[in-house]
């Protein structure tokens, strides 16, 4: 198995979040992930790894019952905008609109 990259997240932290802070949280790593997409390889892979993690860490938080069709539709699409978005045309800026609103919610602590 894998190391975490997000050790202290892993490790029960995450779950201490709420979900727009989790989703947030990945919305930042899909931003990273969109300006390094045609630059620079390695921080791209970075930076999809970690929104991968991230994600995963979301999908097994057990308060989130009721939304997982909704997260794991969300990991899905992002899955299909890094791999050039053959199955849904999806682009990783097409992306950024959706994880901001979850961004902002936490900000307001709505």
């Amino acid at each position: 198995m894998n190391q975490p990259i997000h050790k202290d997240l892993a490790n029960g932290r995450w779950s201490t979040f709420s979900l727009s802070e989790q989703m947030g949280n990945i919305g930042s790593e899909v931003s990273r992930a969109s300006k390094q997409e045609n630059k620079n390889p390695e921080l791209f892979q970075k930076a999809t790894d970690r929104a991968l993690e991230l994600f995963d860490l979301t999908l097994s938080d057990k308060r989130w019952r009721g939304r997982l069709k909704e997260i794991g539709r969300a990991r899905e699409v992002f899955c299909d905008a890094i791999l050039g978005g053959k199955e849904y045309g999806t682009h990783l800026q097409d992306l950024q609109k959706y994880f901001d609103y979850f961004g902002i919610a936490a900000r307001l602590n709505v």
